[in-house]
């Protein structure tokens, strides 16, 4: 939906300082914990993209490089827009703790899957609040253009909450902020109305290079420069194709997601815990050994993932992955002979009815076996 010029009744008729305290307590009162205003004009960060994408660091995301020219300018991806309402919304369930984060991934013979999949799919539980949100400013100021997104169309998220004063970008290339860490979903409506601008936070990273110095396979190329094609993130969830043999090791037994980067940042210490159900783990996704995943069916994948993020990737790409975490434990010193021996005698029985991109994976598994 293209949106109008804007609208008469706009906040420019209002009182400004009231409506801007309004909009807070709304978004406050939704479950969001951060609401920070900007304006569409993204500057140098259009540059930045073009040179990332021309250096081919979004490996096989090719819906970036077509639709770059959205990206880098809001007002082309919705005409008639001329502000960006920006928030947040913290995900780290109240049972969380980094401490046992570290443990599990020092444990081979664990599945570890990233904090913020283990709940709802965020796209849906940002999305039906930002609908609603939009709604209430309706009532408030009456008719006005706007669409709503979260991660769901070619927008620059990020940079547009760095601009609005949500927080400073990491060097990691998350946003940061005093109040949350890293630890949270951004959402935007994008409006036809002049809202008040906020203004931008300054960078508290200092000196600090923890997240480029934990980084498993070395995708934090340089301080605020990442390289998709090694993030483990990336490997897990947006390839579609084979994880490169050079990463497998690396990844451990990170089966969905990694959270390294954000598990040793300062800033996480201060991380403020979600009060929102929607986020809780299910399915004891934050204790599940690889041969429960492993054991699981493709029925029993869609049922269990039914509402969630990991779904997305399907059957093949799970177990592909499950797969390498499964060699990797094979390869261990630290586990013992009898999960060896289990986890060697299930791999050996699925190979034969394994789709082509999981075997290879279950062949290279195999072959580490001592």
């Amino acid at each position: 939906m293209s949106l109008s010029a804007p609208s008469p009744n706009s906040a420019s008729s209002l009182d400004q300082p009231k409506l801007r305290a309004w909009l807070g307590e709304q978004a406050e009162s939704l479950g969001f914990d951060g609401l920070r205003i900007t304006d569409t004009h993204l500057g140098l960060a259009s540059e930045r993209l073009q040179e990332w994408l021309a250096e081919g660091r979004h490996g096989h995301m090719e819906y970036m490089q077509r639709h770059a020219d959205l990206r880098s300018n809001p007002q082309l991806l919705v005409p008639g827009t001329v502000r960006v309402i920006c928030v947040s919304m913290n995900y780290l369930p109240p049972e969380s703790n980094f401490d046992t984060e570290w443990q599990r991934l020092e444990d081979p013979s664990q599945a570890v899957i990233s904090l913020y999949a283990r709940g709802r799919d965020y796209h849906k539980v940002l999305r039906n609040r930002l609908q609603e949100f939009a709604k209430a400013i309706e009532e408030k100021i009456g008719a006005f253009g706007y669409r709503v997104f979260t991660d769901s169309a070619p927008l620059m998220e990020v940079e547009l909450a760095r601009k609005a004063g949500l927080g400073w970008r990491g060097k990691h290339t998350l946003l940061l902020n005093r109040e949350s860490g890293s630890t949270f979903f951004l959402g935007e409506i994008l409006v036809d109305v002049p809202l008040p601008l906020d203004e931008e936070q300054e960078d508290h990273c200092g000196t600090c290079q923890s997240c480029i110095e934990v980084c498993p396979t070395k995708a934090i190329t340089a301080p605020y420069k990442l390289d998709a094609r090694r993030c483990i993130s990336y490997l897990t969830i947006e390839n579609p194709e084979a994880i490169p043999v050079e990463f497998r090791s690396a990844m451990g037994n990170r089966v969905y997601g990694c959270d390294d980067c954000q598990l040793i940042c300062p800033w996480n210490k201060f991380a403020k815990r979600t009060q929102l159900p929607d986020f809780a783990q299910r399915h004891g996704l934050g204790q599940a050994s690889l041969l429960h995943l492993w054991s699981w069916t493709e029925s029993e994948f869609e049922q269990r993932h039914e509402g969630s993020a990991i779904r997305r990737i399907g059957y093949s790409r799970w177990r592909r992955n499950l797969a390498v975490a499964m060699g990797n434990a094979l390869a261990s010193t630290t586990v013992s002979k009898t999960d060896k021996a289990q986890i060697h005698q299930v791999l050996s029985k699925s190979l034969p009815a394994a789709d082509s991109l999981v075997a290879e994976h279950i062949e290279w598994a195999l072959r580490v076996y001592n």
